[in-house]
């Protein structure tokens, strides 16, 4: 017999798709961090209230704007005026970078790096900081525009692939494949995003062969595929995707701004969706690794 839901409770399914938050990342709000407390019914369902909802919405605001999950429940609880960086604030980061750039300044642009990946979330450096240069720098035009833009990607594509390095590296390994179109530098700021204490990414060169990914695969024997996407998926690749996960032995996941419009060529194919939007995307990924994740 299927339980009744009280009128002002939500179950999960209806927060979802209010708040767009991967049901994932919603548990692990509320048992990691305590920052959820939803009722629960005899079944063991949980349900919302519309503060809850409310709540969670404030949450997604405060991490996409660079406050680390850690911090909010002191936010919350008002103990510390803890606030995201302002948009003036990254302002000053971005053209801080850009200086350094176009004086082709290796050790003010070194000293920038740390300074950001020490006061700021990866994701709010990667995003909304060294992307974002990295992007405007690509779209000029002026005279030494081009060799600004090969300084500044070569210094990152650089640091990024000894940060990657660096993580575990008795951690489940993941490989990270691009499609067609991608930047180096695209796919090693996803690995970043992806990567960190949970899993060790393992970035493919670029051009590697859709086709080909289940040899790999086969050979490496990673904990997940992910694959990134530069734009929707078609019904070729779908149907493409559909083999290659019949054909390896690990979970496949897809990320990138290809997800976007996706779902319904995706559907009925057992995969996961990593949104890098998400502020706690590592451990979704961790989760479909872990087996503990519906697909």
């Amino acid at each position: 017999m299927t339980e009744a839901t009280p009128p002002d409770l939500l179950p999960m399914r209806d927060v979802v798709s209010l708040t767009g938050i991967n049901p994932v990342t919603l548990r692990a709000w509320e048992r990691r961090h305590g920052l959820i407390r939803p009722q629960r019914t005899d079944g063991g369902h949980r349900l919302y209230t519309v503060e809850d909802v409310q709540r969670i919405r404030d949450i997604l605001r405060w991490t996409a704007g660079g406050l680390p999950i850690s911090k909010v429940g002191e936010l919350l609880e008002g103990q510390h005026e803890v606030v995201p960086p302002e948009d003036n604030a990254l302002d000053d980061w971005r053209a801080a970078v850009v200086h350094a750039t176009k004086a082709f300044d290796a050790r003010a642009l070194e000293d920038l790096y740390h300074r950001l990946f020490t006061l700021l979330p990866k994701a709010v450096v990667l995003r909304k900081v060294l992307m974002p240069v990295w992007q405007d720098l690509a779209a000029g035009s002026a005279l030494g525009a081009c060799s600004q833009w090969l300084f500044l990607d070569t210094f990152l594509r650089n640091r990024l692939m000894l940060r990657l390095q660096r993580d575990q590296v008795d951690a489940p390994h993941v490989l990270l494949a691009g499609t067609e179109g991608h930047a180096e530098l695209q796919l090693l700021c996803a690995a970043v995003l992806l990567g960190g204490k949970q899993q060790r990414i393992d970035v493919l060169g670029c051009g590697q062969p859709l086709q080909e990914l289940a040899l790999v695969c086969a050979a490496i024997q990673p904990a997940a595929l992910v694959i990134a996407l530069q734009a929707p998926v078609n019904p070729l690749l779908a149907t493409r995707l559909r083999s290659l996960q019949m054909d390896i032995a690990c979970p496949l996941a897809l990320t990138g701004v290809g997800l976007a419009g996706s779902q319904a060529a995706l559907q009925g194919i057992p995969l996961c969706l990593l949104n890098e939007q998400d502020a706690d995307v590592e451990g979704v990924l961790n989760a479909l690794i872990r087996g503990t994740l519906d697909l």
